[in-house]
This record gives structure tokens, sequence and C-alpha cells, in this order.
């Protein structure tokens, strides 16, 4: 039996990669309608994902798989 995907594609690739963790806390939708991760969510996560993230809180930013947090 063939299910519908969801609409919100970025949802089903947390919960692929994380399982159901993310906590409403963790992200906000911006004026323009995207999900944007927080730093909190980022730093739970363990790692730099490497996508540009606006909330990126490792050094040095956007770079996949460091997990230097800079210094506040």
């Amino acid at each position: 039996m063939i299910q519908p995907a969801s609409k919100d594609w970025i949802q089903q690739a947390f919960v692929r990669e994380f399982g159901n963790k993310l906590l409403p806390t963790d992200f906000y939708y911006n004026e323009d309608g995207y999900r944007v991760m927080t730093e909190s969510y980022h730093i739970r996560r363990g790692t730099c994902c490497g996508n540009g993230c606006l909330h990126c809180p490792y050094d040095p930013k956007h770079k996949k798989h460091v997990k230097t947090l800079k210094i506040q």
C-alpha cells in the first residue's frame, strides 16, 4: 500500500535521521515559510551538517562533521 507523502519533506528527512525527536524549541518558521533550525537544535545534533545554517554554532561554520563549538 502506498502512503501519501507529507508536504513537509524537511520534517520527513529529520525524522529519518533522528527519529521523532524534534522539540517545539528546535525550529521556527520564518516570514517566507521556511523552517529555521535553532542553535540549541544544532548543539544537540552534535556536528555541523555543512548546509550553511543561519544559527550554526560550530567553528569553522558550515564545514561538515565539525564538532568544535564556537566560543560564545
